[in-house]
């Protein structure tokens, strides 16, 4: 009875594995989101359709790279729990975490972090910069690429990384801490 029991939940778990799918919406629904530019003057509201609502940093008007904003987006995640899977504030996993970065400011990847490692350039560690991706073997037994990270800075030649991990969620680890070192697989640039 417990080996059923155990086979029905293995099976209920990589059944529900697969990326989240969003709904579509109508073009006859826009929620409007209003915000006002200034508390003298009502009428300097400014309104914007949810449907065409980006992410907005922090620092919107001062000059910024497509991986600034990126590393931002995936930032906001910090702290969210792991869901394999998970690509929302709700659970992510480490390759939800980074298809939805990169997805927020129209960069297309693979949702696994192995189909992501056939993107881009691969590059020496040593010729890194920030918003390039980190693919990693964490020890499974088929000696594959399955975990990725966003480098977000770079300080006294070791690489701060931003990631999704099964005991912590997503969070930034340093590429010299002896785990991550030893699990490095390579780097590659898709920007």
């Amino acid at each position: 009875m417990k080996k059923i029991i155990f086979i029905l939940a293995l099976f209920i778990s990589f059944s529900s594995c697969k990326s989240s799918k969003r709904s579509k919406r109508s073009s006859n629904s826009s929620s409007k989101i209003i915000t006002k530019k200034s508390d003298a003057n009502e009428n300097d509201r400014v309104v914007i359709s949810s449907e065409e609502k980006k992410y907005t940093p922090r620092n919107a008007n001062s000059r910024r790279t497509k991986a600034d904003n990126i590393i931002e987006y995936a930032e906001s995640f910090e702290g969210v729990r792991y869901k394999w899977g998970g690509t929302t504030k709700a659970g992510m996993d480490c390759s939800g975490l980074i298809y939805e970065s990169f997805r927020a400011y129209d960069v297309n990847l693979p949702r696994i972090s192995r189909d992501m490692a056939k993107r881009g350039d691969k590059i020496n560690l040593k010729d890194v910069h920030k918003g390039d991706l980190l693919f990693f073997k964490t020890g499974n037994r088929r000696n594959a690429i399955n975990h990725v990270g966003l480098i977000v800075s770079i300080e006294n030649n070791d690489i701060e990384f931003i990631h999704a991990t099964s005991s912590k969620g997503v969070m930034t680890s340093w590429i010299n801490e002896t785990y991550w070192h030893k699990a490095f697989y390579e780097a590659r640039r898709v920007l």
